[in-house]
């Protein structure tokens, strides 16, 4: 676990794509997208149906290891309004089991923004957006924002040609002001941090790709 400042905080960035807030002892986490292959699947695109348990093992392993007190899940955290009723039994009982143990606030993003059951069936917190300590939680960028915020929303990946390969990693894109974070889903893809999208979400200023290994932190330069 690399620490590194942000806007005056101290963070780090976690190999699995998700950040750990030191003095909040909070794990920060974006589009989970859970039961996106139960969605998939309405429309015949049949994927293997447990990318719902894989990811939160993977959170689950992250909590355990981390020892949160607070989670906060900044958006897409189901892949559409109902995914939460389509969990099954048992994930949704490991789900409960980890938002009753802790401070666990889910923040709306465009896929689940109308996900008025998502407390009900699987506990915790719905909050538009929330600022903590000086950090604004959203979902989606804003090149207008001032504030220092973190984010989700982009699934930022950095493709790099080393010894000939083509090499895809999911990574941070971090400016003086903002910080965009990966998706933490198992069936999630990903957008080129050099991509016009990101490019207006962050607006003009100097941006690095962070990619995090267990222990260093690699940091790549984005061409404005």
């Amino acid at each position: 676990m690399v620490r590194f400042s942000f806007a005056g905080t101290e963070l780090a960035a976690l190999p699995g794509g998700v950040l750990w807030w030191p003095a909040r002892a909070a794990l920060i986490a974006a589009d989970l997208h859970l039961e996106k292959a139960s969605f998939l699947a309405r429309f015949g695109q049949m994927l293997p149906p447990y990318d719902s348990e894989a990811t939160l093992a993977d959170l689950s392993a992250l909590l355990v290891a981390t020892q949160a007190r607070e989670v906060w899940c900044l958006g897409d955290s189901f892949h559409d309004a109902t995914g939460c009723e389509r969990l099954s039994a048992a994930a949704r009982e490991t789900l409960r089991g980890m938002t009753s143990a802790r401070r666990w606030t889910w923040i709306v993003g465009n896929h689940d923004a109308r996900a008025t059951a998502l407390v009900d069936h699987c506990g915790g917190a719905l909050v538009d957006e929330e600022e903590v300590d000086g950090l604004l939680l959203r979902h989606e960028a804003r090149a207008d924002e001032r504030r220092p915020e973190l984010s989700g929303h982009f699934h930022p990946k950095l493709r790099l040609t080393v010894k000939g390969r083509r090499v895809a990693r999911r990574c941070f894109v971090m400016t003086e002001g903002k910080l965009i974070l990966p998706a933490f889903g198992a069936l999630t893809g990903g957008l080129d941090v050099d991509s016009p999208a990101i490019r207006r979400a962050i607006g003009p200023r100097p941006a690095q790709a962070l990619v995090p290994l267990t222990d260093r932190l690699l940091r790549f330069p984005i061409a404005a």
